[in-house]
């Protein structure tokens, strides 16, 4: 059996969480066009993004 579907919930959990923060990281020193980027990468990467775009700024 390959696993356990919570693991794997858990497995991307935890790669969502990483990839927010380097995003986070990223877009402090983010010009507008690197941050409309950011901001599909997040919207791709996770279903809460537009909450997210929103705290980080990288909305116009």
């Amino acid at each position: 059996m390959p696993g356990s579907e919570r693991r794997r919930e858990l497995r991307r959990r935890r790669h969502r969480k990483l990839k927010v923060e380097q995003i986070k990281k990223r877009a402090e020193n983010a010009s507008v066009s690197e941050k409309e980027v950011l901001a599909s990468k997040l919207r791709s990467l996770t279903p809460g993004a537009n909450q997210l775009i929103e705290a980080m700024g990288l909305n116009r």
